[in-house]
């Protein structure tokens, strides 16, 4: 059986624009492949403490790394508009041809409320995400022409994209839930999701496929890209100590779409307890109960899987992993 898929997930909420290329140069080193980098404007809770704007970080992440990269996710919808993004897209993937994809989402208040418009429910945010999906698949398909659009949420003037990869970036799109996965199997070209109980995972991919059969898509084109947040260390207490202070948005069993201050979230994370991770993120010292965690997912067909440990101990945890979990690891 061919080696899996295994990438890095630059967490740019936790770490400054120089050290997260630093580690993810050093993953590629140790065996990972490719990169998925977070696009934040503020870190979930302030001890996290970064948010650097994610194009400029890949473009270095470019530079230093040879594998895949894109943002995980990028909101089209409120802090930029559909045609920036599509811009941003095709720059990058005219500088890296054949690396980069598109991630993209319906968005969160903590990154997108800082222009100061209206923030509106979950169906309309939804909505305004495929309306730009529509946008950026105008401008990346007319090469030669102008485009315009007329919307309910999105204008665009008679205008193309001038420097223009071939071909443009595949478009993923992060979801988690049964409506929009089947429009992300209609309009995108893979789906990226977090790790969730089997039979989520199993209704979100089913309703994929079905999308692409609607369009008459190939199913088997499709791609399944996973995030996993996980918590290693030497040591199962510290393990977890990490994921409590680091990461306790991970153990909040909320929708947190519509929270707008890392300080509410610190608010709120003096709330969570050590239970409240069990089923969301394994936290373990034993690399082998995290090779069989990503496994599971492996073999529930994911073709890529970019891993978060939450913890500051990135250099020991590339090595520990690259030396003990990626070889073993199969597609």
């Amino acid at each position: 059986m061919a080696q899996a898929k295994i990438g890095y997930a630059a967490m740019l909420e936790q770490f400054g624009p120089q050290e997260v290329v630093g580690y993810s140069a050093r993953a590629e080193a140790a065996g990972f492949d490719g990169v998925m980098a977070a696009d934040h404007f503020q870190p979930w809770v302030p001890q996290q403490g970064h948010a650097p704007f994610v194009w400029n970080v890949l473009t270095a992440l470019g530079e230093r790394t040879r594998g895949d990269l894109g943002p995980g996710v990028t909101c089209p919808s409120f802090r930029f508009h559909p045609a920036i993004v599509a811009q941003a897209a095709a720059t990058l993937e005219h500088m890296y041809p054949g690396r980069t994809w598109l991630g993209l989402g319906s968005g969160e208040a903590l990154n997108e409320h800082i222009v100061g418009g209206y923030w509106p429910e979950t169906p309309e945010r939804i909505a305004r995400m495929f309306e730009a999906i529509e946008i950026i698949r105008k401008l990346f398909q007319h090469r030669d022409r102008d485009v315009k659009h007329e919307g309910k949420y999105y204008k665009l003037e008679s205008t193309r994209l001038w420097t223009l990869p071939d071909p443009t970036p595949p478009i993923y799109i992060a979801t988690a839930g049964p409506v929009t996965a089947k429009k992300t199997g209609m309009f995108a070209d893979g789906l990226i999701t977090v790790g969730a109980p089997e039979e989520k995972i199993d209704m979100i991919m089913e309703k994929c496929r079905e999308g692409c059969a609607e369009m008459g898509k190939i199913p088997t084109n499709f791609r399944f890209i996973l995030q996993l947040h996980l918590s290693w260390a030497p040591t199962d207490e510290e393990a977890l100590r990490n994921a409590m202070t680091e990461w306790p948005n991970g153990g909040m069993k909320f929708p947190k779409q519509d929270i707008r201050s890392p300080l509410d979230f610190a608010a709120m994370a003096k709330l969570v307890r050590p239970e409240d991770f069990k089923g969301r993120m394994l936290i373990s010292s034993d690399p082998d109960a995290h090779r069989r965690e990503i496994q599971k997912f492996l073999d529930m067909g994911f073709h890529q899987v970019y891993l978060h440990n939450v913890g500051r101990n990135q250099d020991e945890w590339i090595d520990v992993f690259g030396r003990e979990v990626l070889p073993t690891l199969t597609a």
